[in-house]
């Protein structure tokens, strides 16, 4: 569940919570598409490592170290499964290159996390809000993203509560085979839904008493603007989204593709 610690915002006067949530979503667009456009592992390790010091002015290691860690097994699990298909689909043969694909692939995993952990600890719901708002997104959506946002970390502070429980009660989750272990978590999955349903229809019966809906006309306590600091980060931004166009589509030896057999 300590993946899901990246969802959670994390409040801060740091310069990178102060912000505007517009520009720090377009940087988190530019990671992405800089991940999917590299391929191999120099640049990616480069685009990981970028990230780090804002990490470190955000003051939110030790979030970050907990969606990583909650992310490993996933990451493993990448790096195996391109490694098994390139050696099947290269005549059952691995090379010092074929590694470097799996491990770039696996690395790219790893930003994606950085990224999207980088805007959501530091951004709020409450301001999120208002920039999709300010996007002309409708109302319905922007509150049922924003609601989805605020009760994953609560649903997976209550899984974790519930393994607590059935662990007191002599469920061993770490013993067994692995079908026997998928089996153990029934027991936690069950109550989990049920307590999910629960919250929906008390959110739902809140929502009615507030008579949601019945008035387009909204207004907002907060008023988001952009202040000189954010044009700066939004220049810095497109300078970063220019720079790796440039280094993506000038110089070749970045834009090799993936030999056959290889997982995205």
């Amino acid at each position: 569940m300590s993946l899901l610690e990246g969802l959670r915002f994390t409040r801060g006067d740091s310069p990178i919570h102060e912000i505007d949530p517009r520009v720090k979503f377009l940087f988190t667009m530019v990671i992405f598409v800089s991940a999917i456009l590299f391929t191999q592992l120099l640049p990616l390790l480069f685009i990981l490592l970028i990230q780090v010091p804002l990490v470190l002015i955000a003051k939110i290691q030790r979030e970050w170290a907990q969606s990583l860690r909650g992310g490993l097994f996933l990451a493993v699990i990448i790096l195996v499964t391109n490694l098994l298909s390139i050696y099947f689909f290269s005549g059952r043969t691995l090379t010092t290159e074929n590694l470097e694909y799996a491990l770039a692939i696996t690395v790219r995993f790893l930003v994606l996390i950085t990224s999207f952990s980088l805007f959501f600890l530091t951004t709020s719901p409450d301001k999120l809000s208002l920039a999709l708002d300010k996007a002309r997104i409708p109302f319905e959506f922007n509150f049922a993203f924003i609601t989805a946002i605020r009760f994953v970390p609560v649903l997976a502070d209550e899984a974790q509560s519930i393994i607590d429980a059935q662990r007191s009660r002599g469920l061993e989750l770490d013993k067994g085979s692995f079908f026997m272990r998928i089996r153990k978590y029934i027991p936690i999955l069950l109550p989990l839904i049920i307590n999910s349903i629960r919250r929906s229809l008390e959110l739902a019966e809140a929502m009615e008493s507030r008579a949601f809906g019945a008035t387009s006309d909204r207004t907002n306590l907060y008023e988001l603007r952009m202040r000189g600091k954010d044009y700066a980060a939004l220049v810095v931004v497109l300078l970063a989204l220019a720079s790796v166009l440039y280094v993506r589509y000038v110089f070749p030896p970045f834009g090799q593709l993936l030999p056959p057999g290889t997982l995205i």
